[in-house]
């Protein structure tokens, strides 16, 4: 089971107040709905892949209207064929149509954006929000490479004014054109992590925080990793170049000529080719001489080596 599909599984099993059912119905059907005329009479179908919010579709309608809706199930005939689920209402529909602030009153006009009255509460703001994720929305798994949540709709206007409600909670939502509609995203793994306990899906959130703390342990280890060995790689490097220092100031006038300090340096470093700078210090006769001091006597063999 993908990470949206445990989601929207979990948000179909929590308990909601009537006011909430109504924004969660109104926003399944919006996104998900269509309406057509059959031997003169409306009826609505709702579409859904996931088996989960069918059911939660049909207890919505049932719960709010005492009506028993039809439930279809088709088969896809390109790609993966998953089986469709089709919940068709055929009685009362101009009458649910209004009570979900879809339609206008005694008018077939649409109604544009999202009702204010819909969502007057806070809790129906929620309830909103989670209707739309059940009808179109997609989170990526938290192991990815990066974070995406999305919802997709049909009208320019719905996705604006979703968008504004999802930043009513500061969640820093986008509204981007694509082919077949309009898609809400967040990029931001906190912010869809502040989503996901808006909408009520906690177990998920635990899961999803988890794995971003993993991940952040993983980058937080690799990249000291990495500064390691690159600091490895510079000592190696600079060791190789000083030894070939002192080798080519060996051959040419031999180190006896060399004054007493950078002598013995040199001597150290030819001992001990993987000693940092720090151990080298420590390892001269005098003992315990700073990091600045050795630096200072290589690099004054490295310039008589060049003069050589």
């Amino acid at each position: 089971m993908s990470f949206t599909a445990m989601i929207k599984k979990e948000l179909t099993q929590l308990q909601s107040e009537i006011c909430c059912k109504t924004a969660e119905l109104s926003a399944l059907v919006r996104m998900n709905g269509t309406v057509h005329i059959m031997h003169k009479k409306p009826m609505i179908d709702i579409v859904t892949e996931n088996p989960s919010t069918a059911r939660y579709i049909f207890s919505l309608v049932k719960s709010l209207y005492q009506i028993h809706p039809e439930v279809l199930v088709r088969k896809k005939v390109r790609l993966k064929k998953n089986n469709v689920y089709l919940i068709r209402l055929t009685s009362d529909t101009s009458r649910i149509l209004e009570e979900l602030h879809i339609m206008k009153k005694n008018s077939w006009e649409r109604v544009e954006g999202i009702s204010q009255t819909l969502i007057g509460r806070p809790c129906c703001k929620r309830a909103y929000l989670r209707g739309a994720f059940l009808a179109a929305g997609s989170v990526n798994n938290p192991d990815s490479a990066s974070y995406h949540l999305e919802i997709v709709s049909t009208y320019q206007d719905h996705s604006q004014s979703l968008c504004e409600l999802m930043n009513q909670f500061h969640l820093h939502a986008k509204v981007i054109e694509r082919k077949k509609g309009f898609v809400v995203y967040i990029k931001e793994g906190d912010k869809i992590g502040e989503f996901l306990n808006i909408i009520g899906a906690h177990p998920s959130l635990l899961e999803f925080e988890n794995a971003r703390i993993m991940k952040d342990m993983r980058n937080s280890v690799n990249r000291l990793v990495n500064c390691e060995t690159a600091n490895l790689n510079k000592t190696i490097q600079a060791a190789m170049r000083q030894i070939e220092n002192i080798k080519r100031i060996d051959r040419e006038i031999g180190l006896e000529q060399l004054p007493k300090k950078l002598r013995e340096v040199a001597e150290a470093r030819l001992k001990y080719p993987e000693a940092n700078l720090a151990e080298l210090g420590q390892l001269l006769p005098d003992g315990k001489i700073s990091k600045s001091a050795i630096n200072h006597r290589l690099r004054k063999l490295e310039e008589i080596a060049k003069k050589l």
